[in-house]
């Protein structure tokens, strides 16, 4: 039996892979937007994560019930908090993805999907090197090397410079902020999931302790700030604003379908580029109430790009001639 050359092996499914990943990033972004609006039209950013990360949580469980792979799952992870495999640290990855939520309902909405999306991006990969270097994730203890410091460095400078202008007078300085600070609990949430993911072994099963865990969070904040403050207006009758847990629950899903073709690194790059891509998009197209100038949201997610794809590529280091001398004649 001849075996086709890898030269001769069809590219098509790769593009289709990596441009799944791209859709990805384009959904993350599509997501904040439309939970940005349901905020907005209930006047209550809160609330408003709480009926999408509810929603979503309400798919998954269904799904859990309903796939063989979710049912193994959930007993897996059962047996893994008994057991202490599963400690109550690995549990709580949720409260990162309420605070995310959360976030886009109170932001988006003003600043932009490109601002939100920006620092978000920032924050991840900052805060990715310490913690890769504290050896907090599922892969242990990774080195930092000059490639990441750098495209962390161009991050931070995205954001930097998205903060230039007249940027601070059309927003409050916290909603500018405190996307960075959702890109830091991000990256922990995204450590945590993979220690939970290993420890359980379904990647389903973690995902839905997540989603359980930052609705209970959203709730409880909600709650208190109904109290506070009053109740939301009415619920819309758009039944597009309410797809928001749904969007969430469709890349997950792709996620983990297409990382297995892509690779980590690969799918990273990917959908971090169609985050970036799809939130200048998604402003251009549905501006926020405090746009940033077109040049300048362009050149911040240009920043931010070529900052990600610097840190994730693993750079190799050239040998020296006399070395690749000695193993060209060996």
């Amino acid at each position: 039996m001849t075996v086709a050359p890898p030269a001769a092996r069809s590219w098509l499914p790769a593009v289709l892979a990596i441009g799944g990943a791209v859709a990805v990033g384009v959904l993350a972004a599509l997501q904040a937007r439309v939970n940005a609006q349901l905020g907005v039209a209930l006047d209550d950013g809160l609330v408003a994560a709480v009926i999408s990360f509810g929603s979503g949580l309400a798919i998954l469980v269904v799904l859990s019930a309903l796939l063989p792979a979710g049912r193994s799952g959930i007993r897996s992870l059962i047996a893994a908090i008994r057991s202490g495999k599963a400690p109550w640290w690995m549990l709580v990855g949720g409260a990162a993805g309420a605070l995310t939520v959360a976030t886009q309902g109170l932001t988006v909405a003003i600043i932009g999907v490109s601002l939100f999306t920006v620092g978000m991006v920032a924050g991840q990969t900052l805060i990715g090197i310490v913690v890769d270097r504290v050896g907090y994730g599922p892969a242990g203890v990774t080195a930092v090397t000059v490639p990441r410091v750098v495209g962390a460095a161009l991050a931070l400078a995205a954001v930097a410079f998205s903060l230039g202008g007249d940027a601070i007078t059309r927003a409050p300085l916290w909603m500018l902020v405190l996307p960075l600070l959702v890109g830091f609990a991000v990256a922990w949430q995204q450590a945590t999931n993979g220690r939970l993911r290993a420890a359980v072994g379904s990647a389903l099963a973690a995902t839905t302790v997540n989603f359980v865990g930052g609705t209970a969070v959203l709730a409880i904040a909600a709650l208190i700030h109904v109290a506070v403050v009053g109740a939301p207006d009415p619920l819309p009758g758009e039944p597009w604003l309410y797809v928001g847990g749904l969007i969430g629950c469709v890349y997950i899903f792709m996620s983990a379908a297409l990382v297995a073709r892509t690779g980590v690194l690969l799918f990273g790059l990917a959908s971090v580029l169609g985050q970036l891509v799809g939130s200048v998009v998604l402003d251009a197209i549905w501006p926020p109430v405090a746009p940033a100038a077109a040049w300048q949201s362009a050149t911040t997610v240009a920043l931010a790009s070529i900052g990600v794809a610097i840190a994730a590529v693993r750079w190799r280091r050239r040998r020296p001639a006399a070395v690749d001398a000695t193993a060209a004649a060996d």
